[in-house]
C-alpha cells in the first residue's frame, strides 16, 4: 500500500511546481483514503470488476464538484481534440451527412483524395472496407473513414441515375480543418471575416484571408458562435489591430504566477475602423480578442453579451491518453474586468441552464447598479464588468419567422434533406446557369415546387405546421434554403453571404455603422458618461 501511495506522489511530484507545491500532508491523507477506498472495492465486491470505468467516473465525479470548466476527456474525445486544434486530419476530404441512415457526400475538398479519384457530391456510401455502411451514426462514420495520411480504404458508392454501385479505392491525405469560415469584401473598402475557432492555424489563415481581399479600409470580424481555442492565437489576432506594448490579458490564479500578454510587435491593421461582432455563444479566446480591442477603443462591439467564460484551464495529460483540465487562473481584460461570469462550484447544471435561459430569453439592455464599471484605456468611456463582453451596440436576436414548424423541421434536418435531393437532380444545371456566386445571388430563387416539396418531406416524418405557422416561417425557410444551396455550389462563404445580406440586425449594423464612421463609430468610441 505504502509502495503504492509513494508511486502516485512520486508522479504528481513530475507535474509542474505550481502542482507540487500545493501536495501537501492535507491533501496526502486524503490520496490516501482514496487509494484504501479504491483498494477495498477492488478486493473484496461481490462480483469480478471492470475498474477503469470506476475510476473514469470517479474523476470525472471530482472535477464536476469544481467550476464548471474543469473536465475530464477521455482518449478518444482527446483524439478529436488534437485533430481540431492541430489544424489537419488523415481523411478522404469529404463534407458529409446522414439521411435515411446512409451516408452522403454533401461536398468533396477541392483537390483532395476523394475529388481526385472523382468522388461527387451528391454520392452515397453504402460500403467501407467490404462492410456494409448503411445505418452507420454520424459519430461512427469519421471512424470508419479517417486514418493515417497514406493509408487506403476502399468505398462503394451509389450514384443517382448509375444502376450498378461504383468501387473506389482512396488513399487518405491530410485534410485541413479551417477555422476562417469566410472573407469576402462588402463593398469596395469594407471587408468581412468570420472566424469559428482559434486553432493552430488560426492565425495563418486570417492574415492569408485579410490580404487576399486587398485594399481593405476598414473591418467586421465576426466572432459569433465562436467559442474559442488557443490563448496565443487570440493574442496574435488582437495585436494584428494593435500596438506594441498594448496589454491584450493576463492572468491570475492561486497556484500559478501573475502573467500579462502584450502586444510584441505594431500590428499590421492599426488605423482601419473595425467592428467586432459577439453573440452569447462567443467564448473564451473571442473574448480577449473582443474585449482587448473594446478596452483600447480600437473596435466597435456590436451584438449581445457574450458567453462569460474567462477560466484558464491547464490540461495534464494522463497515462492511458486521456487528460484532465484544471482551472488554474481567471482572464483579465487590459481595463482589469474578469471575463468569467460568476458561479458556484458543484452548480455546474445551473450554470449552463442560466446560459440557456439567456439565449431563450430578451435581456433587458440596462446595467445594473451592483455591476463593476471600469474605464477604456485611451478615452476613457465606461466598460462593465461582471462577467462576459458587454457589446457597445446591442443587438437583439432576430426571432422572425422562428416558430414551432421551423426549429422541428431544423432538428429533424429536413431542410438539409431537401437541399441534398435538389442538388441531386440539378446541379448540372445550376453549375452552367450561375458559373460564380454573384449571379446566383441574383438570379437564383426558391420555388413554389420546392416549398411543397419541403412541406411534403416534414409531413412524411410526422412533422405539420400548427395555424399559420408555414406562412410565418415562409421568408426564414426560403433564406436557409437559398444559402444551404450557395454552399453546396461555391466555397462556404456562399452560405455566409447569402445569410448576412439578408440579416436585418447585427451584420446590418456593422455595415451601416462603418458606412457612417465620422459621425457614428467615432463618436461611439469617444462617449463618455
Amino acid at each position: 500500500m505504502k509502495r503504492l501511495i509513494t508511486l502516485i506522489v512520486g508522479v504528481l511530484c513530475t507535474a509542474p511546481w505550481s502542482v507540487r507545491a500545493q501536495f501537501d500532508d492535507a491533501a496526502a491523507a486524503q490520496l490516501q483514503k482514496l487509494v484504501q477506498a479504491y483498494r477495498y472495492v477492488d478486493a473484496a465486491y461481490v462480483d469480478s470488476l471492470d475498474t477503469a470505468p470506476l475510476v473514469e467516473e470517479a474523476i470525472r465525479g471530482m472535477l464536476m464538484r469544481l467550476d464548471p470548466h474543469s473536465a475530464y476527456l477521455s482518449e478518444e474525445e482527446m483524439k478529436g481534440v488534437d485533430e481540431s486544434f492541430d489544424g489537419s486530419f488523415g481523411g478522404i476530404g469529404i463534407e458529409f451527412n446522414v439521411l435515411n441512415d446512409t451516408v452522403v457526400i454533401v461536398n468533396t475538398i477541392a483537390g483532395g483524395p476523394s475529388a481526385q479519384v472523382g468522388l461527387l457530391p451528391g454520392d452515397r456510401i453504402v460500403g467501407i472496407d467490404g462492410q456494409r455502411a448503411v445505418g452507420l451514426s454520424r459519430a461512427e462514420v469519421p471512424k470508419r473513414l479517417r486514418g493515417p495520411s497514406g493509408t487506403q480504404v476502399r468505398l462503394e458508392v451509389s450514384r443517382h441515375a448509375v444502376k450498378e454501385p461504383l468501387a473506389f479505392t482512396v488513399t487518405r491525405g491530410d485534410i485541413p480543418l479551417h477555422t476562417v469560415d469566410a472573407a469576402y469584401k462588402v463593398d469596395a473598402e469594407t471587408g468581412y471575416i468570420k472566424v469559428n475557432r482559434f486553432g493552430r492555424t488560426t492565425m495563418q489563415e486570417f492574415v492569408e484571408a485579410f490580404k487576399g481581399m486587398k485594399g481593405v479600409r476598414s473591418l467586421i470580424l465576426d466572432l459569433r458562435g465562436n467559442g474559442g481555442g488557443l490563448l496565443d492565437q487570440a493574442v496574435a489576432m488582437a495585436n494584428f489591430f494593435l500596438p506594441r506594448g498594448s496589454r491584450i490579458v493576463s492572468t491570475e490564479g492561486r497556484a500559478v504566477p501573475p502573467r500579462a500578454y502584450t502586444a510584441p510587435v505594431d500590428g499590421a491593421f492599426l488605423r482601419g475602423p473595425v467592428v467586432v461582432l459577439i453573440d452569447e455563444n462567443s467564448a473564451s479566446a473571442s473574448e480577449i480578442v473582443a474585449g482587448a480591442l473594446q478596452d483600447w477603443d480600437r473596435a466597435v462591439v456590436v451584438g449581445r453579451p457574450s458567453f462569460g467564460k474567462g477560466l484558464v484551464q491547464r490540461q495534464f495529460r494522463l497515462g492511458d491518453g486521456s487528460a484532465i483540465r484544471v482551472t488554474v487562473a481567471r482572464y483579465h481584460t487590459p481595463s482589469g474586468r474578469v471575463i468569467q461570469r460568476p458561479y458556484e462550484k458543484g452548480h455546474r447544471e445551473e450554470y449552463y441552464a442560466a446560459h440557456r435561459e439567456r439565449l431563450t430569453g430578451v435581456q433587458a439592455d440596462s446595467v445594473a447598479a451592483e455591476t463593476p464599471q471600469f474605464e477604456t484605456l485611451r478615452t476613457h468611456r465606461p466598460v462593465y464588468g461582471g462577467g462576459g463582453i458587454r457589446p457597445d451596440v446591442r443587438v437583439e436576436a432576430d426571432t422572425v419567422g422562428q416558430t414551432g414548424y421551423w426549429l422541428a423541421l431544423m432538428r429533424h434536418g429536413v431542410v438539409n434533406e431537401l437541399v441534398l435531393r435538389y442538388l441531386d437532380r440539378e446541379r448540372p444545371q445550376l453549375t452552367a446557369r450561375y458559373p460564380d456566386f454573384e449571379r446566383f445571388d441574383a438570379g437564383f430563387a426558391v420555388s413554389p415546387a420546392m416549398m411543397s416539396e419541403l412541406a411534403e418531406t416534414a409531413a412524411a416524418q410526422g412533422i405539420e405546421p400548427a395555424g399559420d405557422e408555414a406562412a410565418q416561417s415562409d421568408g426564414l425557410l426560403k433564406l436557409q434554403i437559398k444559402a444551404l444551396v450557395a454552399e453546396r455550389l461555391f466555397p462556404r462563404e456562399g452560405f455566409y453571404r447569402v445569410m448576412n445580406a439578408a440579416d436585418g440586425s447585427m451584420f446590418r449594423r456593422a455595415v451601416e455603422l462603418l458606412g457612417a464612421w465620422s459621425e457614428q463609430g467615432k463618436q461611439i468610441l469617444s462617449k463618455r458618461k
